[in-house]
């Protein structure tokens, strides 16, 4: 049994098992050669990186894990959405630098677009069980803030072009 802390700070006994490595890098061919001990090494950590020669790396994780992480993106995603509804906008706006320090470089009104789509998309993602919009819209808002922290690669981007640019083509199949 794990000591965690109470609401008081102090540390009480609980059942939970605190796993001291997110996870452990492992050739996946040892995986292939000794499956039952490898997958005893997820007893001390949350996860085993497969790592592949010619292709990317795999996780391997128990699903109480993967499901209890699922938990936390859930009620992160509910929070989020909490906090905008109940026009907490300002406490998100506050706290944005510390999650995402990237977010410093953008302007005011991207934030707050950020924070919805944000909010939007958390919870599109968690309804359906992928992760994956998430990733995209911090990746996309992440290089947003790339060119604004970049003064000459802003003026190269937001400039109005010279001159015409020439005929635009018909487009295909349509009339």
């Amino acid at each position: 049994m794990a000591l965690r802390p109470s609401a008081a700070g102090r540390h009480i006994r609980g059942t939970v098992d605190i796993m001291t490595t997110a996870y452990e890098d492992v050739p996946f061919s040892e995986l292939l050669h000794h499956p039952a001990a490898t997958t005893r090494r997820l007893d001390t950590v949350r996860a085993l990186r497969l790592r592949r020669r010619d292709a990317g790396d795999l996780a391997l994780m128990r699903v109480d894990q993967m499901e209890r992480d699922a938990t936390v993106v859930d009620f992160t995603s509910r929070l989020l959405a909490g906090l905008v509804r109940t026009e907490n906008i300002q406490a998100l706006r506050e706290v944005l630098p510390e999650a995402l320090p990237w977010s410093i470089f953008l302007p005011e009104e991207d934030v707050d677009t950020l924070l919805t789509e944000l909010v939007d998309t958390a919870r599109g993602a968690v309804a359906l069980d992928n992760l994956a919009p998430i990733a995209l819209l911090l990746t996309q808002w992440r290089h947003s803030a790339e060119i604004h922290a970049d003064p000459a690669l802003l003026a190269i981007l937001t400039r109005e072009p010279d001159g015409d640019l020439g005929p635009v083509p018909m487009p295909r199949g349509g009339e």
